[in-house]
C-alpha cells in the first residue's frame, strides 16, 4: 500500500506538465532523486477481483495492517532520468496515468498548481498537486488526493523534494 500511494503520487506530479497551459519548469536534464513522505488514511480500493481471491483471514490481516498504519508518515525515494524529450512530451519524473483531466490553477517556470481527476480500472483519484522549482537543482512540492473504487476510499497527502544528481542518468530510465 505504501508503493501505491507512492507510485500515485509520482504519476500525478508527472501529471502538471501534461497540460498546453503548465509552463515547463526551470530544471536541469539528467538524473534526479525524488523523497515522498506520505500519510494515508482510510481503506485502500482494491479491486473486487483481487478481493474475491483473498481469504477472509487474509483480508482481515490487510485491513488491521493498514488501518494500523493510518495516518503514520511513509518516506520513499526514488531517481529517474529527466530529459529535454520527456519535458516536451509532457512527462518528468515518472509515467503518466492516462485517463486524467486537469485544471491549472497557477502556472510559471517556477510554480504550479493543478487539480487533476483520473481514473485507472475500477479507481478514480482526485486531487490537487502543488510544486516549486527553488532553483534548477531543486524542486518541493505537495499532493492531496482521495482514491475511491469498490465502495471504499483512501484519503492521502504527501510532500515531496527532488533534486538534481547530475547530468548523466546511467541505466535509469
Amino acid at each position: 500500500m505504501k508503493r501505491l500511494v507512492a507510485v500515485a503520487v509520482v504519476l500525478i506530479s508527472s501529471c502538471l506538465w501534461a497540460q498546453d497551459k503548465i509552463v515547463i519548469p526551470d530544471v536541469k536534464l539528467g538524473l534526479w532523486e525524488t523523497t515522498i513522505t506520505s500519510q494515508m488514511s482510510g481503506l485502500p480500493p482494491i479491486p473486487p477481483d483481487a478481493l474475491a481471491r483473498m481469504t477472509p483471514e487474509q483480508r482481515a490481516r490487510m485491513e488491521a495492517a493498514i488501518k494500523a498504519r493510518s495516518g503514520q508518515p511513509n518516506t520513499t525515494t526514488s531517481r529517474s532520468c529527466v530529459t529535454k524529450e520527456k519535458l516536451e512530451k509532457g512527462g518528468t519524473f515518472g509515467q503518466e496515468p492516462k485517463n486524467c483531466t486537469h485544471s491549472v490553477l497557477e502556472s510559471s517556470r517556477s510554480k504550479a498548481e493543478v487539480k487533476f481527476a483520473c481514473e485507472e480500472e475500477a479507481m478514480k483519484m482526485t486531487g490537487t498537486v502543488r510544486y516549486e522549482a527553488l532553483d534548477s537543482e531543486h524542486v518541493k512540492g505537495s499532493t492531496d488526493m482521495a482514491m475511491s473504487g469498490n465502495g471504499r476510499t483512501m484519503n492521502a497527502s504527501s510532500t515531496f523534494t527532488s533534486k538534481w544528481v547530475g547530468p548523466a542518468c546511467g541505466n535509469v530510465e
